[in-house]
């Protein structure tokens, strides 16, 4: 068992919450130059690409039940929607105000934990749940005056991996995480390449294949590279620390996001969207410390077994 090193997840985590952004940003930059099933299809070759020879020269399992690879090929298909449509609302939104938006997600987990997993859920996070989404209007609002509907694709993006997360709760004690990742980019490739055939065949531009030329292959290179370490980092975090411990931590990514934003695009969130994201990100906040708080009291109130 991997004995817990709090400085060490903090800093692994700390290295997610910069790749991550960086990566929406590289995404930002190919804009619409290169097809977006093309860019996913990259995306998801590159992990495989990186993770296989990993997987076979660490000798880690790949092998799942049947149970397991159904799963695992459910979550691969809502990672691919939840990438494409990240992708997709980069090429409308400020890089803040996208990510910012895509942090409603712990609010929709919260919900489905009450309704579909049955989770005690109490009326404070329900409340904090309802302040946050207001928060999150208000970083649409002016991205819905200016784009129109395509400023609502983060808030989708929150809704598919919220899913996404059940999903890997069901299987993560399951698999071993890099081996998961590695046939989840398998998969992936094996999905996306019919559909890219078909739309070069059918001239749909959005499953279209083209030749990148110049900075483009650098950008596609980059976003491979850069998703694939940020998964890493992410899960070796959680091997080092309680997850408790490590939620909090990702908020930074909106931080991050702006500064890039600012120092690549020239954008910065305005005044209202200024205000939502702080609303988003104290009620977030509060959402985890509050399931740290009950997680913590269920602990200590659990009967504790007698000795023999």
């Amino acid at each position: 068992m991997t004995q817990d090193r709090p400085l060490l997840g903090i800093t692994l985590m700390l290295g997610f919450c910069l790749l991550a952004p960086l990566g929406d940003a590289v995404a930002k930059l190919l804009g619409t130059s290169v097809g977006i099933a093309q860019v996913v299809f990259i995306r998801f070759g590159i992990q495989a690409l990186l993770l296989l020879p990993l997987v076979w020269l660490s000798a880690r399992s790949w092998q799942m039940s049947g149970r397991v690879l159904r799963l695992a090929f459910l979550r691969t298909i809502l990672h691919i929607i939840g990438i494409a449509a990240m992708f997709s609302a980069l090429s409308y939104l400020p890089l803040a105000d996208a990510v910012a938006i895509a942090f409603v997600m712990p609010f929709f987990m919260l919900i489905l934990g009450k309704y579909v997993l049955k989770e005690e859920v109490g009326p404070r996070r329900l409340a904090a749940c309802v302040i946050g989404f207001i928060g999150t209007l208000l970083v649409i609002q002016p991205s819905f005056v200016s784009v129109g509907w395509p400023a609502l694709l983060p808030v989708f993006v929150a809704l598919n991996f919220s899913f996404f997360m059940l999903v890997t709760r069901q299987i993560a004690k399951e698999t071993d995480p890099i081996g998961l990742q590695a046939v989840s980019g398998v998969i992936a490739v094996a999905i996306i390449l019919p559909l890219l055939i078909f739309g070069s065949l059918l001239e749909f531009a959005p499953l279209e294949v083209t030749l990148p030329v110049g900075i483009q292959w650098t950008y596609l290179l980059g976003l491979g590279i850069i998703g694939t370490m940020a998964h890493l980092l992410m899960t070796w975090s959680l091997r080092y620390a309680p997850s408790a411990t490590l939620a909090p931590m990702q908020y930074l990514e909106i931080p991050f996001a702006t500064v890039l934003g600012l120092l690549i695009f020239q954008d910065f969130p305005n005044g209202l969207a200024s205000v939502g994201i702080a609303i988003t990100i104290a009620s977030g906040l509060y959402i985890i410390l509050r399931e740290r708080a009950t997680a913590q009291l269920l602990a200590t109130s659990a009967p504790q077994p007698t000795p023999a």
